[in-house]
């Protein structure tokens, strides 16, 4: 394979120092990189497996398809460190015998698309990626395409569903030939692992953290770092007057953890024992105003929209699950709804097609795992966090400060200044940002 001019770093190391692709792949297997998308494959395993594959052809692609709300560690890194990807690409290449590759990202994110095709034009330009060829595919948004095989059949042109597996992508994937398919983040740890060598591998995991904590951001911390040192000592803690009771990790398909188990270690293993993913590394911070089965219905609700309609038991379970929430949180449940919740999400697991549709609901089991009273408590017309039922209502500790008005996204807010507001719920969606932000905490919700 013909690396260029070698103007990337480890790209050079492995020419001058002659490493051969069953080197590279030794090195990045003992390193111990996994991937950060949610699933946790060692790296290392899955480049032997496509390296033995004896074909004509073969296809190294860049999942950078960042789905989960509240997730922006992969746009991160395909802003400000597209030519680390496109070295990473070009080393997995020879590594396994590929020479073309593609970097799959969603059109929603345009100054990564940018930033990436100016990088790749640059890279041609100077001859740094030798006869490796790499295109850039825009996804049209579809949650589901993070998954590997529909993603593959998007790139494709065709619907972004996904298949049985096996066979698997290293055996038969893009144009049924063997693909390797890396996160982004994954990706991103390549080039220092060949040039600094495995034993200087840290394994360390980008969290995006979001929600009811003073610092949120982008957060990189070694995998084993615990919950509580993650979200107090690093990001601030609960916001001044609130307590945090839980993190939700791992988007749509992960689970909340409660703040009795924050010395979990954030590994693959540990999260998994409680409940929850890892996934691909958003975790957000919930406080006393969240609402857990309000919460739980969001993450099913957003399944459902995003389910590609292949499988009946996610297109159709997850609208059930959705429906039955719906009851409770309208103060309608009963002992029987709970009781299917927990059976209709147990079907979703064991029988939906893809691995997006068996961990869908996660969410809602985890939290009736750890905050069953609150499940109990909407049984009884009682929401603990004042969301459910008639939602949000201003009292008379109101000082008329506005700013729950200015920042209300839907206006749904009114009043003049330093006179007690109000909200017309017929327009509130019921956020509860206004509650999260009143500096005298006089907004509460109208049960």
């Amino acid at each position: 394979m013909d690396f260029g001019k070698g103007d990337y770093a480890a790209l050079k190391k492995i020419r001058d120092e002659h490493l051969t692709p069953a080197d590279v792949i030794k090195i990045i297997t003992d390193s111990g990189l996994r991937g950060r998308g949610g699933a946790g494959f060692p790296t290392g395993k899955k480049w032997s497996l496509i390296a033995q594959e004896v074909s004509d052809e073969k296809y190294v692609i860049c999942n950078g398809d960042e789905g989960d709300p509240g997730a922006f560690m992969d746009r991160a890194i395909m802003e400000e460190f597209p030519h680390t990807l496109l070295e990473a690409m070009v080393i997995a290449g020879y590594a396994v015998g590929a020479r073309q590759g593609v970097i799959y990202v969603r059109a929603e994110y345009p100054l990564a698309v940018e930033c990436l095709q100016a990088a790749l034009d640059q890279a041609r330009t100077n001859g740094s990626l030798g006869d490796f060829a790499v295109t850039i595919r825009l996804g049209a948004g579809a949650f589901v395409c993070g998954e590997e095989t529909a993603l593959i059949n998007s790139v494709m042109g065709q619907r972004g569903e996904p298949n049985p597996r096996p066979p698997y992508p290293t055996t038969r994937g893009l144009y049924g030939k063997p693909t390797v398919i890396n996160n982004v983040e994954t990706w991103a740890n390549v080039p220092n692992i060949i040039l600094y060598g495995a034993q200087h591998f840290k394994n360390t995991k980008i969290f995006a953290v979001s929600g009811a904590v003073q610092k949120p951001g982008l957060v990189e911390v070694p995998l084993g770092t615990t919950i509580t040192h993650l979200v107090y000592d690093l990001c601030g803690g609960a916001k001044a007057g609130h307590t945090i009771k839980a993190v939700q990790i791992g988007g749509p398909s992960g689970g909340c953890i409660p703040a009795r188990l924050f010395d979990t270690p954030l590994d693959y293993e540990s999260v998994k024992a409680v409940g929850a993913i890892l996934g691909s590394g958003g975790l957000v911070v919930l406080d006393e105003t969240t609402c857990m089965v309000d919460f739980a219905k969001f993450f099913v609700k957003f399944s459902a929209s995003e389910s590609c309609g292949k499988c009946t038991p996610c297109r159709i379970g997850n609208q059930k699950l959705g429906e039955l929430l719906d009851k409770l949180t309208a103060g309608k449940g009963t002992v029987a709804d709970l009781q299917q919740i927990e059976q209709l999400s147990q079907m979703i697991i064991d029988s939906s097609l893809c691995g997006l549709g068996q961990s869908s609901p996660n969410p809602v089991l985890s939290a009736l795992r750890y905050f069953p009273d609150e499940f109990q408590a909407h049984l009884h017309g009682n929401c603990p966090a004042g969301v459910c039922f008639h939602g949000y209502h201003i009292t008379d500790h109101c000082v008329g400060c506005g700013l729950c008005a200015r920042q209300c996204p839907v206006h749904a807010i009114s009043g003049a200044p330093k006179t007690q507001h109000c909200i017309d719920p017929q327009i509130c969606i019921k956020c509860g940002l206004c509650a999260k932000i009143c500096p005298v905490r006089a907004i509460k919700g109208g049960n």
